[in-house]
């Protein structure tokens, strides 16, 4: 039987520990995954929220603190039922407990407690959960100067040789503070937060460096753990929104060596392993999202490295890194869920390091648009990598349809008569109408490129002049519709026509 609310705060209100205890571990079971009340158990679950928060800040047995912090973490997963708990003096105990602070008092007597760094780590999920359901909160938070204090708490951790197990939380709340209020993303910039950060990584993955802008990546190593990953994925989450507001902006000199040195490390994030494929996929996704952010002139970092023992190389350059964005983006489309958010980050990426960077647009032009030999079937009709980006140009969200056609423009060196070589007039017509090459005319940045050859195979000169342009292949021959008419009749049906 559930035990009724009145029941818990008539307890609480007798500070009854004991009982207190037995009846919300009995409530946190049967009400833990349910989230659906009418009006009236709304109001008394912001009641029983409002006697929990008083009760938590007494003297409690450790056990009761936790059953109770527990029972508050359930109740704010509730929007609305947050009741008190989006006050101020509740943000600031919670906060406290959390170990965000700058008053020692009442961290110091917690981490008395035997089971003090578990009560530490349910404070902090019941404020994730309230600064991400409530926007009053999120305010409140700012207003508070909460994010100082976790900052503080953080770079003291990451600082440290042994963080504590409640890092994460503290991780997850700094991406939910600074992705929810944008003042405290700036805020979070200028307290150095891409330096400290990146430092973070650095520890997580026990980062081993070479020589300049080179992280020694050793492929014998077991994959990391799902600790560590989760650790590393809200980092990534963070730095994504303390740096995306930069992508346009020049960096100085400062700021150049410091976004390679991120590039560095995010670029063995790309070549990691981890357990659980879904887990090294939003690893990755994170990773493409934070290298789609930063200055494109320091993104040279991902192919400057040595190329001794490369898996992949192109003209001499390592490609490694290169080829794990390529299988990356091959696994999104073949997914073909949340195109928008998920592939388009990776297009705008690849697309941008083929602009710039020679060897890049080379090895990703050898595997995506090889040398035609098939042309008897549709570009979109093909199966490989081409075909799938082919398909999205005629997308109907218009940023993945943009994203697939630019990339495919950019390994054609913006060149219109090899872009509809490979995709077919009808298919290249959104773009080149775009950008006015309706009528054939050579990109305007078409200069920058270098002038390498586009050797046509054997099969495709040879094919070439019964190309049909618009559909991109070699058309069936058709019957001729007067055969076998008489010269009488073929007339009657040319006046008809008329």
């Amino acid at each position: 039987m559930v035990p009724d609310i009145e029941r818990i705060i008539e307890s609480i209100v007798r500070r009854d520990q004991d009982s207190v205890q037995l009846l919300l571990n009995s409530y946190n079971t049967q009400y833990a995954e349910c989230f659906f009340f009418n009006t009236e158990e709304q109001e008394r679950r912001k009641d029983l929220s409002a006697a929990l928060l008083c009760f938590i800040g007494s003297q409690l047995q450790p056990a009761v603190l936790r059953v109770s912090l527990h029972t508050l973490r359930i109740l704010s997963r509730d929007r609305r039922a947050l009741g008190h708990m989006v006050t101020d003096s509740a943000l600031l105990t919670l906060a406290h407990m959390g170990g965000i602070t700058t008053q020692q008092d009442n961290i110091e007597e917690l981490e008395k407690e035997e089971d003090g760094e578990v009560c530490r780590k349910e404070a902090l999920k019941v404020l994730c959960n309230v600064i991400y359901n409530s926007p009053r909160a999120q305010e409140r938070a700012s207003a508070l100067r909460l994010l100082q204090g976790l900052w503080e708490s953080l770079k003291e951790e990451i600082w440290s040789k042994v963080p504590l197990s409640c890092h994460f939380y503290k991780l997850r709340l700094l991406f939910l503070l600074t992705a929810l209020r944008p003042e405290l993303r700036l805020q979070l910039q200028q307290e150095r937060g891409v330096s400290v950060l990146t430092k973070a990584l650095e520890q997580c993955l026990a980062v081993r460096w070479g020589v300049e802008y080179e992280v020694l990546t050793d492929s014998t190593q077991p994959p990391i753990s799902m600790e560590v990953s989760q650790k590393v994925i809200e980092i990534l989450k963070t730095l994504f929104n303390i740096t995306h507001m930069f992508h346009r902006q020049e960096p100085d000199e400062e700021d150049a060596a410091l976004y390679r040195h991120l590039v560095a490390v995010l670029r063995h994030c790309l070549l990691l392993s981890c357990e659980g494929e879904d887990t090294l996929e939003e690893l990755q996704g994170h990773t493409v999202n934070v290298l789609s952010a930063l200055p494109l002139t320091c993104l040279d970092v991902l192919v400057s490295v040595q190329v001794d023992q490369a898996s992949h190389k192109c003209e001499g350059v390592n490609m490694d890194c290169v080829h794990n964005l390529l299988l990356f983006m091959n696994r999104r489309l073949n997914r073909g869920q949340k195109l928008k958010e998920k592939l388009t980050p990776v297009l705008n990426l690849l697309t941008e390091s083929s602009r710039v960077h020679r060897e890049t647009r080379h090895y990703l032009r050898q595997k995506i648009l090889p040398p035609l030999r098939d042309v008897a079937i549709r570009p979109e009709q093909d199966s490989s990598l081409r075909g799938q980006l082919v398909r999205l140009m005629t997308h109907v969200d218009t940023d993945v349809k943009d994203c697939a056609a630019e990339l495919l423009f950019v390994l054609c060196k913006e060149n219109v008569s090899r872009f509809v070589k490979y995709t077919g007039y009808g298919n290249a017509a959104g773009l080149l109408a775009a950008r006015g090459l309706l009528n054939g005319r050579m990109s305007s940045s078409n200069s920058q490129y270098s002038s390498d050859s586009d050797s046509d195979t054997e099969e495709y000169r040879e094919a070439k002049a019964k190309i049909n342009l618009v559909t991109g292949r070699v058309e069936a021959d058709q019957p001729d519709p007067m055969e076998g008419m008489t010269t009488k009749r073929k007339k009657r049906h040319v006046t008809s026509l008329v």
